[in-house]
């Protein structure tokens, strides 16, 4: 049976970037007759010392021993015919792994935001120094086939390879019910990311503080994943994000919004806010930044809003119009079913895993 190893930072179900770009392919590949296999650096209690400020001797300890794991790996263990790496395999440095992984396998390297920027955690910005965000260049010349999350992306890849695929962020939808939408009085409009991006939604509290004034109690805001968020003008306390209650929580939303600046970080971004609230069935508004334009479809299955007057007309639109809500619901669930969800993609995977493997697999030694 051919052989994939993912090699990536965190453990399954940690990282949404991991989960909506490959794992959740995972169980489909293994019916196609693949098997699989993880290989990741950072355990439950490294997360809480590596992400947290501080910690320089705990951290010391982590990149030691994440270190030693990939040397042992490129060097000396057996690897199956295909590794795939999703963003990047080490946290720091070159792309010294990817190329070794290259060297005695077929890569495949997937990316779904603009990773060729530098971006480091909160936690870490005293570490920045070690941080390499050059190296994707590096990684994406190495590899054997690249997948984008979308055409910005890929263009970026295309500079330095031309095995290139776009394959978008996509949903489980077997696990997101659709809301029903029904008439009801009071409006509560929601945003989910962390504490990374929440400065993308303060971005339209300016708009959200105009509709409070105009609608008052009829209106409230849900913040999800940022629980350190406090906005008192719009009685908004943020809430965690958690992972075995998140279609619920969205469900909680009548109304989705996912505003972006426009600048060369977002428009790598996969729109994946967006895409969750679509699947729930929740009328979504966003910005018109990068693929946000191809998904949605002004006015049809969502709306798209630039300046504060935009933001308030259209949110004005949805908060007073049931019948608007249900069809951008219907249309949005609809938009997902065939373009952003696992089944429709499900064989662009297939095929981008087809065409890096080596004819005979049982052959391949995987040693130096």
């Amino acid at each position: 049976m051919p052989e994939i190893l993912f090699a990536c930072l965190h453990r399954p179900n940690r990282s949404p970037s991991q989960r909506y770009r490959f794992e959740q392919y995972i169980n489909y590949l293994e019916k196609q007759g693949y098997s699989s296999s993880f290989s990741y650096l950072l355990n439950e209690h490294d997360d809480k010392v590596f992400y947290a400020p501080g910690h320089y001797f705990g951290k010391g300890v982590i990149l030691l021993k994440s270190v030693s794991k990939r040397l042992a790996e490129v060097f000396f263990k057996r690897l199956p015919p295909v590794v795939f790496v999703q963003r990047e395999c080490f946290m720091l440095g070159s792309a010294f792994f990817e190329k070794r992984f290259a060297k005695r396998s077929r890569l495949i390297f997937d990316f779904d935001d603009s990773i060729w920027l530098q971006q480091v955690s909160e936690g870490n910005k005293k570490l920045a120094f070690l941080k390499n965000a050059g190296k994707t260049k590096d990684i994406i010349r190495a590899a054997h086939l690249v997948i984008a999350g979308n055409e910005y992306l890929a263009s970026y890849a295309r500079n330095y390879n031309t095995q290139v695929v776009i394959i978008p962020s996509t949903i489980d939808t077997d696990k997101y019910a659709v809301k029903e939408v029904s008439e009801k009085e009071n409006i509560v409009i929601g945003w989910s990311g962390s504490f990374s991006t929440i400065a993308h939604f303060e971005s339209a509290v300016e708009a959200l503080q105009i509709l409070k004034n105009k609608y008052g109690n009829r209106l409230s805001f849900i913040v999800i994943g940022d629980p350190a968020y406090y906005n008192e003008p719009l009685s908004i306390k943020g809430m965690p994000w958690n992972a075995a209650t998140e279609v619920e929580d969205l469900h909680r939303f009548d109304i989705g919004i996912m505003p972006l600046p426009d600048d060369e970080w977002t428009r790598g971004k996969c729109g994946m806010k967006g895409l969750q609230y679509m699947a729930a069935g929740i009328p979504t508004v966003m910005s018109p930044v990068g693929v946000n334009k191809e998904i949605i479809q002004d006015g049809e299955n969502g709306f798209l809003a630039d300046t504060t007057g935009e933001w308030v007309e259209k949110l004005s639109r949805l908060i007073e119009s049931v019948e608007l809500r249900k069809k951008f619901s219907l249309n949005g669930r609809k938009t997902i079913e065939e373009k952003y969800s696992v089944i429709a993609n499900r064989g662009k995977y297939l095929d981008a895993v087809k065409s890096v493997m080596i004819k005979d697999p049982n052959k391949y030694s995987g040693v130096c």
